[in-house]
């Protein structure tokens, strides 16, 4: 090759002898591309990894990923500077000094395995709910929760609860799926499109493709955020919102359309509970349930036939009055229960825009943009396809208006119910999975509530769990607590104080274990959860729960066992550290069975492999996982002469079966890779994914498409594929029975019913139709001197502290700044670049302020996850990160203001979801002279032995050198 005008050229000799000249427009980066998937955010994007001598060179999106589709952010393409992180631990240590003074000595694998072995046997022997496990962003809870229910733990959760367990929960008790992971805009085909509390972190590459396809067909796109950035910037409106009242905002919009009778009543009474008679008996055991004939069926008010199974093909319902029913009781439409509710005074426009922060006329507006694009604009598709009553309809109909929202309306105490409400809104348009509007991503949708109720009932010794940990409760029957309504979770999930609790509580588990309630712990056992900075509500009440000692100088949580790829804010408080591997050193499934890739297209997964080795004596946490096991002798991890099941990682994913023929993968099952979604285990399963670019996908028949929830060829297939259980409808919920019927519990019927203290809290928060409260610590305590809602956000080039170490995203993202209206910081006093104390009910903060229009006047925020405690990360400790930049956990409290009965939670009180978003302020300007470093500022952290010099300059060298 010879450089000539600009580009390469390259001389070329055929055979016959006739040299021949062309131009290489890019030269050869390395010598070997691997795919594999990125792991810099939850996104799940396929990349190329370039490689030379070993080590990787460039980092591009994969064009064939069904994800991402060639495209790639900055966090995946800085991937290069978190594997040559000089803040990657370097081999396996136990604690020699106090808990957080940084000592410790290096050790062995097999002493770490031998002492993490001795302390889980002697739990496991004597009483399993000892043990809690909880993971951070792991994307292999199906692994984890899997070995905890093994185990014999009821205490297992991950990163759910303290994310967006409210967005999760709301879905799939509403509409058998969720946004996000479990569902999607219609971006091809949608003509309007209303975001809420969606921020840059989550999915980023495939929102950004599908709005910039939006915005090139002309759709109009609406932001409901109190902030504009990212997505809100870009959308031809954005909503300021105050935050926390996303739930009155859609309230006042449902009772706008029901008001002017804008609804899609033949989507209701088809495919919803709307025509469901729902009794009627104040004060009886059966109030609130639905009217059932004699095989259990729901009943509806037939125009002609009175009460009849509401499946009926030819069903003709009375959606509004009162009925008696054969055996005399009176019942009403789930549909006239609803219009009750919403057309009530408190959600009309006016009664709600003061609070939400703009005008009742934009409200009506707004409602009917909505109207006018779902009613008037409709999408007609020429494909025939099946319902599940065996009807043909000759095409697909669909109203074009999609709604996607994520944890800006999940993270505050009453974002269940905003999550709920959004969907009946869907549902009221009939804008849930046709065509232009929002469509389940395969496997979903699921039965409303899927599967059993969650496992962790009679945990004894040296005996596994049956079923799962984290699932579905139905009713009173499946909450895991003791006969007097205490917790038998140490998170107190699934318990009256969080009925619904689907994915735990990570952020209550260290403060309960350091109180013993409701019982003591002996040892707490965390995967990349850093819950000594960022993933705890407030990381100082944190730090003081696991340095906490009993009289006899004993730590109160006898042992903590951790593991982590990188030196973060929770290594000095661990007793022993078993360092994991990078993302591009390991094998991964995103499973099926867990948080699969699937798309509105067709269900899909994909693996991790190693591209690289590691250079430090490190080890996959799951494979170290699988063989704690082993050597546990979990049943499923042995043979029966109690030898190793399996070798590794991959040997696991390979060859386990959740159950016969189903397994982590759903792709090349069979012997000879010829089955998909169920059949045996195939000996070379890994290897045709790596071939296929580390993923496989499904592609649904057109006639599969849309209507999910009631297509008889997809339930069926997907059922044969071992997706679901069965191939009957979803009828999606809008009266909610299994929350009435905690509701009921509450009021004083059947065997299971809250304590006292709890009882009216029940029975408030359990409604079956979704209903707009101010949030509980609002509620709670005096706001008058607190004006200020305060949120923070994840910026699109980090995500949680995982680019806390990289050297490229660090000038990004070095520091942060308190954002607040130029015009409220006018009327306050404050200016540009003022030095100012954020204060809350629990303490406060010091930063550095910043001005800007696109705020609410009402709230302040700031990035999160930027700050960083001094040494953390290897980063010096005096370090933009830690010098100016902060974290607003330190005023964020973890519990409810003082109060009669027991110590509750500052989170939703159905599901447990962290109210991170529920917090108030005040801002004030420094006195003279505190100006320059931002506050609390906790001592600086030793890194651990042996770990190296991070350079005064970091940077990546071309030539392959170490950085």
């Amino acid at each position: 090759m010879r450089y000539s005008g600009g580009n390469l050229r390259e001389t070329t000799m055929p055979a016959d002898g006739g040299a021949t000249d062309r131009i290489v427009y890019s030269a050869p980066i390395g010598d070997e591309v691997k795919t594999t998937t990125c792991y810099m955010c939850a996104c799940r994007c396929g990349i190329r990894v370039h490689l030379k001598d070993g080590r990787v060179r460039y980092i591009e999106g994969n064009p064939d990923h069904p994800v991402n589709r060639g495209v790639l952010c900055g966090k995946g393409s800085a991937g290069i500077m978190t594997q040559y992180s000089p803040a990657r631990l370097q081999a396996p240590l136990k604690r020699v000094g106090p808990r957080g003074s940084g000592e410790y000595a290096e050790i062995s694998w097999d002493e770490a395995l031998e002492t993490a072995t001795g302390w889980l046997k002697h739990i496991r022997e004597t009483d399993p709910k000892r043990l809690a496990l909880f993971t951070g962003r792991d994307q292999s809870q199906s692994l984890t929760g899997f070995w905890a229910a093994q185990f014999g733990t009821p205490n297992f959760a991950a990163h759910g609860g303290f994310c967006s367990v409210n967005m999760a929960a709301g879905g799939l008790y509403t509409i058998g799926g969720s946004f996000w992971e479990f569902g999607e805009p219609d971006w091809e085909r949608a003509k309007y499109l209303m975001i809420f509390g969606v921020a840059e972190d989550h999915d980023s590459n495939p929102i950004k493709i599908g709005l910039a396809s939006m915005k090139k067909r002309g759709a109009k796109i609406v932001s409901v955020n109190p902030v504009r950035t990212g997505y809100s910037a870009i959308s031809d409106e954005w909503v300021g919102i105050r935050p926390g009242t996303d739930g009155l905002f859609i309230m006042a919009l449902i009772h706008e359309l029901i008001r002017t009778d804008k609804v899609d009543g033949e989507f209701l009474v088809r495919y919803t509970n709307a025509p469901w008679l729902v009794v009627r008996n104040p004060g009886g055991a059966d109030d609130g349930l639905f009217a059932r004939d004699a095989d259990g069926k729901p009943l509806a008010w037939d125009r002609a036939r009175g009460a009849i199974a509401a499946d009926t093909a030819d069903l003709s319902p009375v959606l509004v009055g009162e009925f008696t029913l054969p055996d005399g009781r009176v019942a009403k439409p789930v549909f006239n229960l609803m219009a009750e509710r919403y057309l009530g005074e408190e959600y009309a426009p006016e009664a709600v825009a003061e609070r939400c922060g703009f005008s009742a006329e934009r409200i009506r507006r707004l409602a009917a943009e909505i109207a006018d694009v779902a009613f008037n604009q409709t999408i007609t598709l020429d494909i025939p396809w099946t319902d599940v009553w065996g009807r043909k309809h000759e095409t697909m109909v669909g109203r074009p208006v999609a709604f996607h929202a994520m944890r800006g309306i999940s993270a505050h105490s009453n974002g269940f119910h905003t999550c709920r409400a959004l969907h009946l809104l869907q549902m009221i348009l009939g804008a849930v999975d046709t065509p232009g509007s929002w469509r389940y991503k395969s496997p979903f949708p699921r039965p409303i509530p899927p599967g059993p109720g969650p496992a962790g009932k009679g945990a004894k010794p040296n005996t596994p769990l049956a079923g799962n940990i984290l699932s579905f409760t139905h009713g009173p029957d499946d909450l895991l607590v003791e006969d007097d309504g205490t917790p038998l979770r140490i998170d107190h999930s699934f318990s009256w104080e969080a009925p619904l609790g689907l994915h735990g509580m990570m952020h209550t588990v260290i403060g309960h274990a350091a109180k013993g309630d409701p019982y003591k712990i002996d040892t707490l056992f965390m995967f990349m959860a850093n819950m000594a900075w960022n993933s705890a509500m407030n990381p100082l009440e944190t730090i003081d729960c696991l340095t906490q000692q009993d009289e006899n100088g004993d730590y109160v949580i006898p042992h903590v066992i951790y593991s982590d790829a990188y030196f973060s804010e929770t290594v000095p408080y661990a007793d022993l550290i078993l360092p994991d591997t990078t993302y591009l050193e390991r094998w991964d499934a995103i499973s099926i069975l867990d948080r699969p890739i699937g798309s509105a297209h067709g269900p899909g997964d994909a693996i991790r492999q190693p591209v690289v080795e590691p250079d430090r004596n490190v080890r996959q946490f799951q494979t170290v996982l699988i063989e704690l096991g082993a050597r546990l002798g979990l049943p499923a991890f042995v043979k029966e002469d109690g030898s190793p099941r399996f070798k590794d990682y991959p040997d696991y994913l390979t060859n386990h079966q959740r159950t016969p023929g189903v397994g982590p993968l759903a792709g090349w099952r069979g012997e000879d890779g010829s089955k998909k979604g169920v059949g045996e285990p195939n000996p070379n399963q890994l290897q045709r994914y790596i071939e296929n670019g580390c993923f496989w996908r499904h592609h649904l028949a057109p006639e599969e498409s849309y209507f999910k929830h009631a297509n008889a060829t997809y339930l069926a297939n997907s059922k044969a594929m071992g997706m679901q259980g069965q191939s009957n409808q979803i009828v999606l919920q809008i009266w909610s029975e299994p929350l009435q019927k905690f509701r009921l519990a509450a009021e004083g019927h059947g065997t299971k019913q809250p304590p006292e203290a709890l009882r009216e809290r029940v029975r408030t928060y359990c409604d079956p139709l979704p209903f707009w409260y101010a949030p509980l610590e609002q509620q709670q305590h005096d706001t008058e001197p607190f004006p200020l809602s305060a949120v923070t956000q994840r910026p699109m080039a980090m995500y949680h502290s995982w680019g806390s170490m990289n050297a490229w995203l660090r000038q990004i993202h070095g520091s942060n700044k308190l954002y607040m209206s130029r015009e409220r910081a006018a009327a306050d006093g404050l200016a540009q670049d003022d030095w100012v104390w954020v204060e809350s009910r629990s303490g406060r903060v010091k930063a550095q302020l910043t001005l800007m229009e696109g705020v609410n006047r009402d709230t302040v925020w700031t990035w999160n996850a930027i700050g960083k405690r001094a040494g953390a990360w290897m980063l010096s400790p005096d370090a933009a990160e830690s010098q100016r930049g902060f974290l607003l956990n330190h005023v964020i409290s973890e519990w409810l203001p003082s109060q009669a009965g027991p110590r509750l939670a500052n989170a939703d009180p159905v599901t447990g979801q962290a109210a991170w978003y529920d917090l108030r302020v005040k801002v004030t300007k420094v006195a003279p002279g505190e100006e320059g470093v931002t506050a609390p500022h906790p001592d600086v952290l030793e890194p651990p032995p042996d770990m190296p010099d991070p350079p005064d300059i970091l940077r990546f060298n071309a030539g392959g050198q170490k950085p």
